[in-house]
């Protein structure tokens, strides 16, 4: 995509983002020269094993003493968030910024929206195509095991969905009869689709090991989590889960890639976490890299870390919902608990917890505009049905009610919290490009909410 000349600050900011988050992409090549060019794909050597499954994701998180101090992808020593409520747009901000980055190609960890970027006729609006093809790599031809390390998304797919698809008076049906669990085809936009066995034959014990697997997450999966498996890729998996209520996460979708290694269940499956470059949780890494000690990116008693013939990939994935996209996830920060006690934490806790609310209803506009393959109905579905939930969750917030306190249309009684003037400006502004958002997706009734708060 190349730049005009009254573009040139963008050139600068995106470097300056590039810069600070090369760690995250060992070995990297970027060139701005008028245009952000792809980069190279992260490099592993060897074949993967318990020591060595190495990934943009899957970076040590330890120190020498095997405790997480610091954030491998950002150079920033302060984990807090700290927004400006300028960096939240309005309508056409968006729809000007839709059709300024659907193409570009960016590293992980570097955002997309950059909110002084101003053009009057954008050249393109909600009606192109919305598909999370999250890799532009070509299916793997041979044991490869490197893994691009993009979070952004070419803009169309084999299985896109045009914006005139969600007026469809037949998706609520599909929504409906989405099954929680499915084995589908296509795995050439998945994360690690260059990682695994490729076209060699896995073992028979790894591959009935894997099938077995399977039968667990088609039986015991909870109605908020949602799994696609590949029937030529055994070892990859997707997963798409919902925030649980009562968090800041709530009604947001999240979507997670997942490698079974070649020596599993000898070693824990890898994870990879689209962060569309937002950093929402001190778990959930820009670069995509998910902290947990069941996935031994973490230190944890033996109890909590991965367990052979005992740990399973439904584990996994019900950790990540209920460990890490909890309630307080300040307190998932290493020491917080006993750093920050009392009412000291519980302010900051509150503080964060309305920064990440915002982040959350970004990753809900990223992920409307581009859902996951397969996922196309389920995404859409979800957000029509949850539109006016939502809605009404950001006007309560706006107007002084606590952050996951909200249920149903309204909010709880009784739990109520001043909110920084910050705070509710941002969830107004974000509240106005929802209704937008929702209303081009077959929600009705939202222009209700707009200007309400």
């Amino acid at each position: 995509m190349a730049f005009s000349a009254s573009e040139e600050g963008l050139q600068a900011s995106i470097a300056k983002k590039l810069k600070q988050n090369l760690d995250c992409v060992p070995g990297s090549s970027v060139s701005l020269a008028g245009s952000v060019d792809s980069f190279e794909p992260l490099k592993s050597s060897g074949s993967i094993n318990s020591n060595a499954f190495k990934s943009s994701n899957d970076s040590s998180c330890n120190d020498d003493d095997g405790i997480n101090i610091e954030d491998d992808c950002d150079d920033d020593e302060d984990d807090e968030y700290d927004y400006d409520e300028n960096d939240y747009l309005s309508d056409n901000d968006y729809l000007t910024l839709e059709s300024q980055f659907d193409n570009v190609d960016l590293p992980p960890g570097v955002e997309a929206p950059v909110p002084w970027l101003k053009d009057p006729s954008p050249s393109e609006n909600l009606s192109s195509t919305m598909t999370l093809t999250i890799s532009d790599a070509p299916p793997a031809t041979g044991l490869n095991p490197s893994a691009s390390c993009s979070s952004a998304a070419p803009s169309e797919s084999s299985s896109s969905k045009k914006v005139e698809d969600c007026n469809d008076d037949n998706l609520m049906q599909r929504f409906q009869q989405f099954k929680q669990f499915d084995v589908v085809e296509d795995f050439s936009d998945h994360h690690y689709s260059r990682m695994g066995f490729s076209d060699e034959q896995p073992p028979k014990n790894w591959a009935k090991k894997i099938q077995e697997e399977w039968k667990i997450l088609e039986k015991d999966l909870p109605d908020t989590i949602f799994v696609r498996v590949y029937e030529a890729r055994m070892e990859l998996l997707r997963a798409v889960m919902i925030g649980p209520p009562g968090t800041p996460y709530h009604d947001g979708l999240f979507v997670f890639d997942c490698l079974f290694p070649t020596n599993y269940p000898n070693a824990p499956p890898m994870v990879y976490y689209y962060s569309g470059g937002l950093r929402l949780n001190p778990n959930l890494y820009e670069c995509g890299k998910v902290c947990l000690s069941l996935l031994g990116t973490w230190s944890g008693k033996q109890r909590e870390n991965w367990i052979p013939g005992e740990s399973t990939m439904l584990q996994v994935l019900v950790s990540i919902q209920a460990l890490i996209l909890n309630a307080d996830p300040f307190f998932n920060e290493p020491g917080y608990e006993t750093q920050f006690p009392g009412v000291d934490g519980q302010k900051k806790s509150k503080k964060y917890s309305e920064d990440v609310f915002i982040l959350s209803l970004k990753t809900m506009i990223y992920t409307l505009r581009r859902p996951p393959k397969y996922f196309e109905d389920f995404v859409l579905g979800h957000f029509r049905n949850r539109a006016h939930n939502i809605l009404a969750a950001c006007k309560a917030y706006s107007e002084g009610t606590l952050v996951g306190s909200a249920i149903g249309d309204g909010a709880q009684n009784g739990v109520e919290s001043s909110g920084s003037r910050e705070f509710r400006s941002s969830v107004a502004r974000m509240m106005n490009t929802l209704v937008t958002y929702f209303t081009r997706n077959g929600s009705t009734d939202c222009e209700q909410f707009r200007g309400a708060a």
